[in-house]
């Protein structure tokens, strides 16, 4: 029996939804932006999905997606109106778990990045993606990725480093 095209998007929402939203969290460290940022996305992904399956990379063209509607909402001001002024308490691990403390520390540290270098170290190094693929996603050359990866991690070396 043949799929229809809805069945395999929801098949495919299902598989890739709570990683879309933990790479959306590190981009840009708000749970809450970052579920509007996803869900935008997948609408966006459903109109093109008949195309996509047919001769696409799905999973490179969400993440491009999640990262232009993150851009989208910052240049609306959505993160300068609304800061949240403690950690949200949405957290699933308890704080005492182990490694607990080096995860949020990063996580912390991560936040404090520019977005442009933020979405370089997520992709690069939490994603797992090629320099070239990088650049593809962000819409930029394979030099301005190493330069912001470059930039990116040295600060998050400078600001961990200070921490421990």
């Amino acid at each position: 029996m043949q799929r229809t095209d809805d069945e395999e998007y929801g098949e495919f929402v299902e598989a890739r939804y709570d990683a879309l939203r933990r790479f959306g969290y590190l981009l840009c460290g708000d749970w809450h932006l970052t579920e509007d940022v996803v869900a935008a996305a997948l609408t966006k992904l459903y109109v093109r999905w008949p195309r996509l399956i047919r001769g696409g990379n799905a999973d490179a063209y969400v993440r491009r997606i999640v990262v232009t509607c993150l851009a989208d909402e910052r240049r609306r001001g959505f993160a300068r109106r609304e800061r949240p002024s403690e950690r949200t308490p949405d957290r699933l691990v308890a704080d005492h778990a182990p490694g607990t403390t080096d995860r949020l520390a990063a996580e912390q540290a991560l936040a404090t990045l520019p977005p442009r270098q933020r979405a370089a170290i997520v992709l690069r190094y939490w994603e797992d993606q090629s320099i070239e693929q990088t650049a593809r996603l962000l819409g930029c050359s394979t030099g301005t990725v190493k330069s912001q990866c470059a930039r990116g991690l040295a600060t998050l070396r400078a600001q961990l480093t200070a921490t421990a």
